[in-house]
């Protein structure tokens, strides 16, 4: 690729740490943005030093500017179709999570970056996170011996960004099922297994938190079960109402040989290790490190450690290299599928349902 890339953000909410982190990256001109709210969108504007040629409320017209990359910060209900447009105008896409929230818009995503041969990644930050990366080195060297069991939570009340009590409406949020947001969870521990999800169920269809949303964004809390390929079983728990303070993620590895888990008041906190051959038989207090120290302090811009600008410099180095993307179409549907299926399972009892592979 000549010259630098030009970078379109769509979404200026989210959109926000990926440009920053843009702004400051010597292969990246951020020349557009995108949103649906005038104001927000001229506030952001200014902050990337971009003239009103750079702002666009309509989608198809920002598309028709010339860009090289769009990044995605918008509604998961609408990530399919915006993802198919921008890679059919000849767009490379970062996805924000989820790809998306059915099976069909899954399979055009898929279907789209194939036919059209651009390059698509979903931008799974947790993933990214320092201690998933020590822990991936470890189960891979054998430490754990073979990983039977893991278990992840996703606990974060977020109840206003569902439903404005003010205003006496429901936000985007309000039809997202609690285990369709499943990638933060899921992505670190099949990240560090190598593994797929081939089946689900799941369980969690109480409304007594906010009764006032119909949609599923308005359950309580869901719980799922997972297999996969290599014959695991993962437990997630996910909530977007239960009360938690602070909120967490959490994660947790049990292999015939030791085990690895976060601490429960979230991964900032010391976590626990246990390896054969310890005695007594009790964990060991391990450093669970969001951010890579061998970064510079700019790194942490994105917001979340370095996990956003080390996911970002893994999508350009591909880019650059001709490569697949790390969280390419189809690793991106391995991270998000079994969250449709296990809320399809729930809507049905518990029945356990195959997770098809988009490979």
């Amino acid at each position: 690729m000549p010259g630098k890339w030009r970078v379109g953000l769509v979404g200026v909410g989210r959109g926000s740490g990926y440009g920053r982190l843009l702004c400051e990256e010597p292969r990246c001109d951020v020349v557009a943005c995108c949103d649906q709210n005038p104001e927000s969108l001229e506030r952001f504007g200014r902050t990337l030093k971009l003239g009103d040629e750079g702002l666009f409320t309509e989608y198809e017209e920002f598309l028709n500017c010339g860009l090289d990359i769009v990044f995605l910060g918008t509604p998961i209900p609408v990530h399919a179709e915006q993802t198919v447009k921008a890679v059919e105008a000849g767009c490379h896409v970062l996805s924000e999570v989820t790809a998306s929230d059915t099976l069909e818009g899954c399979r055009q995503i898929v279907d789209a970056v194939r036919r059209t041969g651009r390059s698509y990644m979903l931008a799974e930050n947790c993933i990214y996170w320092h201690f998933v990366s020590q822990w991936q080195e470890m189960v891979q060297a054998g430490g754990l011996g073979r990983v039977l069991y893991a278990e992840c939570e996703y606990l974060h009340p977020i109840p206003q960004l569902i439903y404005d009590k003010q205003a006496g409406a429901d936000r985007w949020r309000a039809n997202r099922a609690p285990l369709h947001y499943c990638s933060h969870s899921l992505g670190p521990i099949l990240t560090i297994t190598g593994d797929r999800i081939v089946r689900a169920c799941g369980l969690g269809k109480t409304r007594y938190l906010l009764p006032e949303v119909e949609g599923a964004g308005g359950i309580d809390l869901q719980v799922a079960l997972f297999q996969t390929e290599q014959g695991m079983t993962i437990k997630m728990l996910r909530t977007s109402l239960m009360p938690r303070e602070p909120h967490i993620h959490y994660y947790s590895l049990y292999g015939t040989k030791g085990y690895l888990e976060t601490d429960r008041r979230g991964p900032k906190g010391p976590g626990l290790k246990y390896v054969q051959g310890q005695s007594p038989i009790t964990g060991e207090d391990i450093d669970v490190p969001l951010s890579n120290p061998d970064l510079p302090e700019s790194a942490r811009a994105g917001g979340h450690g370095t996990a956003e600008y080390s996911l970002l410099q893994a999508f350009l180095g591909a880019l650059e290299q001709g490569a697949r993307m790390p969280i390419d179409e189809v690793r991106a549907m391995d991270l998000t599928v079994p969250g449709i299926v296990a809320h399809e399972s729930s809507k049905r009892d518990g029945e356990w349902l195959e997770v098809p592979s988009f490979a």
